[in-house]
């Protein structure tokens, strides 16, 4: 992966591309019921996020140059009649820009973080916006893991366990998407087998 984190534990993942097809998303069934807490510390940790690779002060480096570049070839103009048409069109594409930056940023708050134990998987998404916690667990010996190459994602990994399907990991590039399906092939193997017991 491209970018450096740390898990509790383990690792941290992070990338830019947005998916919403094919299996139940977790925002779509929400967990009802109790919660199951755990006092031991998870066999396997990870926390996923959205990669953001502007940081707020290259965003606003990018404002400023932005703004330099669409004055230019406005200022010539300033105080003729092609100066008051060229400027409305410079001030609504700095808008717009920045408004799509902030409502990237805003998107960049989704979470994901999953907990393994010998006996218990779970998945919690915070979603971007509002206080919406998503969650579902099961018995990992009895999860599926799927990554499927021939869907309309490319790299599209779900979760199959205790009567849903969740897609994992969404918001990620493929190729952090196949890692993270090695990783958690591996653990679910480790776990299955009782190494991890």
């Amino acid at each position: 992966m491209h970018h450096p984190a740390a898990r509790d534990g383990m690792q941290n993942r992070g990338a830019s591309d947005a998916v919403g097809a094919g299996a139940p998303s977790l925002s779509e069934h929400a967990e009802e019921g109790p919660w199951p807490m755990r006092d031991e510390p998870p066999v396997l940790a990870l926390t996923l996020w959205p990669n953001r690779s502007l940081s707020p002060r290259g965003f606003r480096w990018f404002l400023g140059l932005l703004a330099t570049g669409l004055a230019l070839p406005v200022v010539p103009f300033l105080g003729s009649p092609v100066g008051w048409v060229l400027l409305p069109f410079g001030v609504a594409m700095f808008l717009a820009v920045y408004f799509a930056f902030r409502r990237s940023y805003a998107d960049g708050r989704l979470v994901e973080r999953l907990r393994l134990w010998p006996d218990l998987i779970t998945v919690e998404r915070w979603e971007p916006r509002g206080d919406v916690v998503r969650r579902w667990h099961a018995n990992p010996v009895w999860v599926q893991l799927q990554l499927f190459d021939n869907a309309k994602v490319e790299k599209y990994l779900t979760l199959r366990g205790n009567g849903r399907e969740i897609e994992l990991g969404a918001f990620l590039s493929p190729e952090e998407r196949q890692q993270l399906y090695g990783e958690l092939r591996r653990a679910l193997g480790a776990v299955r087998s009782g190494a991890l017991a």
